[in-house]
């Protein structure tokens, strides 16, 4: 697609010299200009991201990712699930191959979690493989990911994102559990915010208590692992993670920092934080403070090598920003093949929109998780 004349200006701006890179309209404008928004972006070009990869070896690829995976949960907090917990059962729903049961997991000293388990029907005699299926930004929570058409709002999204991946993967023979994390579906009253961004207004509030959205729902899906995890019908070392959009933000987040995971697909999420936060309002649920002066969304997808993941990305989706999303891949490819494991990251270009594809990721899981 030809660029438009403002579009290649903002790009040659900011490719030259680095890849910390500010608007063109933010370079030329006069000393007369006060606004805030000048001063964040000229910030974001000088981000330091100290601890970004530069090596070639297995040897530095593991220490860089040892270190860096040290300072991503430095910077998060805590994000261990509980080790005591209870399960109750809210619904139960019997389909012609799947059954749909509505949990709701519970801890003594932080909120309650709700989670959609599909079981197959079809009768095994293996063990079978798990997926955890993660929701993106949005109203809707995890409904629309378990294939809710029953709800007309979830049955639109579904069709106009192809959004029930956790549906599609019951239906290959996985076990799928899909969660609700804050501040979205029931897990939070948005009439009562006033047209304000919920996920905006969570992060200004839980950073009063020096906690972060993004942490509680780190520990939510891991949380989400351990049920998975205790179904009898799992396949030992037999999970894999898919999420689009802030889903795929999550899935990326949640593969680098638990090991247990074997195999990600990312969708909608080839963007960086530095990139975001210099050309629009990025949600809260996606901050992580003090990540920009060591690395950014590209580094944390680096902790999961050397691990298979895919990438995908949409012709048409306009929230991947050409050049910003080549330099998201470059940096993921240098540790892969510092690692070893270039084969192992796969990158799904697909003709669409912001949606789910699944036409590398599903064959993929079959291939890691049912072998």
């Amino acid at each position: 697609m030809p660029l438009s004349k403002r579009q290649f200006l903002k790009q040659i701006f900011w490719m030259a010299g680095s890849t910390a890179m500010v608007p063109a309209k933010s370079l030329i404008a006069d000393d007369t200009d006060l606004h805030v928004h000048r001063d964040i972006v000229a910030a974001m070009k000088r981000a330091n991201l100290s601890m970004q990869f530069q090596g070639t070896s297995k040897s530095e690829f593991e220490e860089w990712q040892q270190t860096f995976r040290k300072k991503l949960n430095q910077l998060l907090g805590d994000s261990t699930p509980p080790a005591d917990w209870s399960v109750t059962e809210l619904g139960h729903e019997e389909f012609e191959d799947h059954t749909r049961l509505d949990l709701l997991l519970a801890a003594d000293g932080i909120p309650s979690l709700p989670v959609y388990l599909l079981k197959p029907k079809a009768p095994v005699s293996t063990p079978l493989p798990g997926v955890l299926c993660i929701h993106g930004h949005g109203p809707l929570g995890h409904d629309a990911v378990v294939g809710r058409r029953d709800l007309p709002e979830a049955a639109m999204h579904i069709e106009k994102s192809n959004y029930d991946y956790g549906l599609q993967f019951v239906r290959r023979g996985y076990l799928v559990a899909a969660p609700c994390m804050i501040p979205f579906g029931r897990r939070v009253d948005s009439e009562r915010y006033g047209g304000k961004d919920p996920c905006a207004v969570t992060f200004v509030r839980m950073q009063g208590l020096g906690r972060l959205p993004i942490t509680s729902n780190l520990r939510d899906l891991r949380w989400t692992i351990s049920l998975l995890e205790q179904q009898s019908a799992l396949k030992p070392a037999g999970i894999g993670c898919a999420g689009l959009s802030y889903g795929g933000r999550m899935a990326m987040l949640v593969s680098a920092i638990d090991q247990r995971i074997r195999v990600s697909a990312i969708s909608g999420a080839l963007n960086l934080m530095q990139e975001r936060l210099s050309l629009r309002h990025s949600c809260g649920s996606q901050i992580i403070p003090g990540l920009l002066q060591y690395g950014d969304y590209a580094e944390i997808g680096g902790l999961i090598a050397p691990r298979p993941v895919v990438w995908e990305t949409g012709s048409a989706d306009r929230l991947i920003v050409p050049i910003w999303d080549e330099i998201f891949r470059e940096r993921l490819r240098r540790v892969y093949k510092a690692a070893g494991e270039l084969h192992n990251l796969h990158f799904d270009k697909f003709q669409g929109e912001h949606r789910w594809h699944g036409r590398v990721a599903a064959p993929l899981f079959d291939q890691i998780l049912k072998s």
